[in-house]
This record gives structure tokens, sequence and C-alpha cells, in this order.
């Protein structure tokens, strides 16, 4: 039996934290007949009456122990109330907060297993300070490496199906759902059925044809046939993507954001301040230009198109098969195209999908 009170999981993922809360709530329940020894009290408040309310649930579930003597398991599930919200801030919610460490610190773990899942959670709060000592802790934050670890997340969940999955499809599954790890988890599941048992690998075509476009990666198709200077696969994106889009501003944003940072790359590579393996771009390569670079860029805190040193390298080396395609001339040439293809839709409005076809065929011909 765990010697701490209780085993604290956040992050900023409600999926993530929430399949691994109950991947740890199944495993301390399993073989516990007595549906009295297990309990699930909802986390979310909306206000601090609620937070109250839900805290309340809380501390009567684990002082109310198993009929038959077991060890009792309490999940406090989906808290919402520890981030930076106005509930969050709230006074009267601190002082519960309070209260909670009381009770925690007066558990026997012997006795009862606690678990809390909490998302998002505000790292500068007393509490999230404390939990972080005293529990079984685990912050599951990716920060930059967000793309590492949904990488990751699919290769685990192929891996249980028994499918391999070729490492350009994983980068591609990654980019199409723009990163939406619930949505990952599902399309991988398909992809496992549609090549079937002993069949794979998944394959970046087949990622490409059956997963559907969400959010900002609407664009992603179109944007990766570009760059792949490849002129009858663009047209042929640019068709799909006009059979159910209207407007070219989004695209032509998502080819001019992925152009700059192809420009910054171009310009680092030449100027030696960076290099690139068979492997694409590596994390101290990329945090060593940073260095060097450094007084004309700043800090980075967030990401921008504008800071190639803000990218995840896992992106970026999706990107180092294709600057070396062209010298950076061209990469400012195209840059200047779809500034022209922004004017040319702003005087032909209702021709937009013509003025994209056009710049392809100037582009790529």
């Amino acid at each position: 039996m765990p010697n701490k009170p209780l085993t604290f999981i956040c992050g900023d993922d409600d999926y993530l934290v929430s399949e691994e809360g109950r991947a740890w709530f199944t495993a301390q329940t399993e073989g516990l007949a007595d549906d009295l020894s297990k309990e699930v009290v909802d986390g979310r408040a909306a206000n601090v009456s609620e937070v109250e309310d839900a805290l309340q649930r809380f501390t009567s579930a684990v002082q109310t122990l198993s009929l038959f003597g077991d060890r009792k398991v309490v999940w406090l599930k989906d808290v919402n109330f520890m981030a930076d919200s106005v509930t969050g801030r709230a006074q009267g919610t601190l002082d519960l907060l309070e209260v909670l460490k009381t009770t925690l610190e007066g558990l026997d773990p012997e006795a009862v297993g606690v678990l809390i899942t909490a998302y998002p959670v505000d790292k500068r709060r007393s509490f999230y300070k404390w939990v972080s000592k005293m529990a079984d802790f685990k912050a599951m934050d990716a920060g930059r490496d967000a793309a590492q670890m949904c990488a990751e997340l699919v290769r685990t969940n192929c891996a249980k199906s028994g499918i391999e999955i070729e490492a350009g499809a994983v980068e591609v599954l990654v980019a199409k759902v723009n990163g939406n790890t619930r949505l990952l988890v599902e399309e991988c599941r398909k992809l496992c059925t549609y090549v079937g048992d002993g069949g794979g690998p998944i394959t970046e075509r087949e990622v490409m044809e059956l997963v559907p476009n969400f959010g900002e990666a609407d664009f992603f198709e179109a944007a990766d046939a570009f760059f792949s200077l490849d002129l009858e696969w663009t047209l042929q994106a640019l068709r799909r993507h006009f059979f159910t889009n209207n407007d070219a501003r989004g695209l032509l944003g998502s080819l001019q954001s992925r152009n700059r940072l192809l420009i910054q790359l171009r310009v680092l590579l030449d100027a030696g301040a960076i290099r690139l393996s068979s492997r694409g771009l590596s994390k101290q390569e990329l945090e060593g230009g940073a260095k060097i670079y450094a007084s004309h860029f700043g800090d980075v805190e967030e990401k921008s198109n504008l800071n190639v040193f803000s990218q995840n390298p896992f992106y970026l080396g999706r990107m180092a098969g294709t600057v070396g395609k062209a010298p950076l001339k061209k990469w400012i040439d195209f840059q200047l195209a779809f500034a022209e293809a922004f004017e040319a839709i702003i005087q032909r409005p209702t021709e937009q999908e013509e003025v994209c076809r056009e710049l392809a065929v100037k582009c790529l011909s």
C-alpha cells in the first residue's frame, strides 16, 4: 500500500489527465467487489458555493469507510477550481483548499486511497506547492514538447493494437488533428481498425486519405503539398480544400506562416548557426542557435512564426527535408507571391480558388 496519503495528477490537457486518472483508479479498485469501497466525486465547480459542495461530498466519501473493512478508494475527478480563474482566485476557494489540506493530512493511507485529478492548475498557489511535495504527484505538462508527447501517444496506442506506424505518418497525424489528444487516440483506433490485425504499417498516405483535418489543421494538406514543391499534388489539394471552403485567406495565412519559418531556417543554415541531420533538427541545435541570436529575438515566451526559436524541434524537423530543396531567394520569392495573392483575392473575391491555383502554378511550375 502507498505511504503517501494521496495521488495528485494534473496538467493542461483534460483528456490525458483523465485517462491517467482512470488507469490509476482501475488498478487501485481491481478486485473490490463492494461498490461502497470505491467512489468518484465530481470536482467541477463554477463558483465558490459549488466548490464547497464538491469538497463536502469528497470529505464525506473519505471519512465513510467500507462496510466490509476493505480499503476504500476515492477519486475527486475533473477539479477545475485550482486554475487561474475567477473561481480559483476567489478567497472563499483558497480558504476551502486550506481546509482540504487538513483533511488530506489526517488520512490513513492504509484505510483509504485518494486520487485528485485537476486541470488546469495555477502553479503559483500554495496548495499546488504543498500537494506537489506531500502527494504521489504527477504533472502532465508537455510545454514545447507537446508534439513529442502526441507522437508518443500515437505510437503507444498503435502498439497496443499490435500495429506499426511510419514515422512520417505519426507526424502527419499529429498535425492533422491539431494536437488534440482525444481526437488523436480516436483516429489511431480508426487507422488500426482499417489496417486490421497483423496489417500495417500505417502509411503517411493512409493518414492523409482517412483522417479529416481539425481546427487550424484545415489547411494542412494544401500547405504540405505546396511545400513539397509538387505542383500536381498541390492542385489536387486545392481542389479538395475549396470543395468545402470558400475563403482563401486562412490558407494563404497558413502558407505565409510556414514560409516565414523556412526563411529563418534557411538563413540559420546558410550562416552555419544550426545543422540538420538525417533525423532533422535537434533540441540542442535549436537552443544553441537561440543563444547566438538572443539579442535579435529576445526572450522566447510563446510560440510565434516570427521567431523560429519559439517552435518545437519536432515540428521544425518536418521542414528539414523542405528547406534544403531551394535557396533563400526562392523562399523570399514565395513570400512576395503570397502577398500578391492576398491583393488578388481582394480584387477578385469570387475567384479565390483560381487565384490560389495561379499562385501554385507561378511558384511551382
